[in-house]
Formats: C-alpha cells, sequence, structure tokens
C-alpha cells in the first residue's frame, strides 16, 4: 500500500523505510514531510544556502543508511533532528578548523547576510542574525530551537539529550548577550 505525505502514521512510515521494496517510495514521503524543516534548522546555524543543502543532503543519507538502526525509542522526528545537528554540528567544527581568525569568519557573516538571496529582512533582523551567530554553538543551536521552531523544552531535552533545567538556563543566557548586542550595536 502507497503512502501518503497527507495520511501517513509514524509507525507505517518507518516499517516501509525499513522494507527494501518500499524504501523509495517511503523515503520520496520522507523527504517531503521533513525537508524544508529540517533544511532551516540546518541554515540557521549554518547560514549559507549551499552548505545548507549539502548537510540536509547527508542528513537524508545517514537516515536511509541507518534506518534499519532506529528502534522507535523515541519519535522519527526527534531521530531525524538529532541526526541533522550532529551533521550540521561535524560541518561547523570542521570549518572552524579551517578557519584562521574569528576576525574574517564573523566578516564573512554580515556579507553572507547582505548577499544572501533568501535573507529579505531589515538591518534590524540583520543585527539580529548577526547577535545570534556570535553565540557559542549549542546555546546557538537552543536559542534556534526555541526562538524559530518554538520546540518545547522537553522536545529539545530529547533531541540534544540535555536536562530541560540547562536548556533554560542556556536559552536565558543566550537571550540576555543578544540583547546586550543589539542594545550595544544600535
Amino acid at each position: 500500500m502507497p503512502i501518503e505525505p497527507n495520511t501517513y502514521n509514524e509507525k507505517e512510515l518507518i516499517q516501509a523505510l525499513q522494507d527494501t521494496v518500499r524504501r523509495d517510495a517511503a523515503f520520496s514521503v520522507l523527504v517531503k514531510l521533513y525537508s524544508k524543516q529540517l533544511y532551516w534548522q540546518i541554515r540557521r546555524m549554518v547560514l549559507n544556502h549551499d552548505d545548507s543543502d549539502d548537510i540536509l543532503q547527508n542528513t537524508f543519507i545517514k537516515v536511509l543508511n541507518s534506518i534499519h538502526n532506529f528502534r522507535g525509542d523515541s519519535q522519527l522526528s526527534t531521530w531525524l533532528h538529532r541526526i541533522a545537528i550532529n551533521e550540521t554540528l561535524t560541518f561547523l567544527n570542521h570549518k572552524q578548523a579551517e578557519t584562521v581568525s574569528l576576525d574574517s569568519e564573523e566578516g564573512s557573516i554580515a556579507e553572507q547576510l547582505e548577499s544572501d538571496s533568501l535573507f529579505s529582512g531589515s538591518h534590524a533582523d540583520a543585527l539580529l542574525q548577526e547577535a545570534i551567530t556570535r553565540l557559542p554553538q549549542k546555546q546557538r543551536l537552543i536559542f534556534n530551537m526555541k526562538y524559530y521552531d518554538d520546540m518545547k523544552y522537553e522536545q529539545i531535552s530529547e533531541i540534544l539529550g540535555t536536562s530541560v533545567g540547562a536548556l533554560k538556563a542556556s536559552y536565558h543566557i543566550a537571550v540576555k548577550k543578544i540583547e546586550s548586542y543589539l542594545l550595544e550595536n544600535n
């Protein structure tokens, strides 16, 4: 039986992904259901469209290659987010190792935002994005998941494997740093 994106049952989708006969159709549904959400989660961390696309493709390849290991201990969406985050952090850590200095990286962030055809925000939006990019990776990730993705702390906790209390503290610190940056640069 074919699986349609609007009528899918997560358990049926997982079974179809694990079945070699139905895998391709199920994978197509999986991509339709989650690619936009995962893309923007990645994009807010990486900022560059091409890099975000590459990471998203790597995420889906990893999902396809390891779906047989999915035990169902968490929701499929949680597992997908965890893989996307790990791929993003791996990319950022590799990129950071290549970066000569933090100043040159910060300059390229502002240039990326200005030249990005998908970024149509105002000066205030650009300033906010710049403030967010100055956060440590973990705080930036938590801030993006809470602020932009509107995730509950419990869901973020499940994805990141961090306590709710630690997440609340990190989010609070991130908000204070962003507020301070905006006040200094406005």
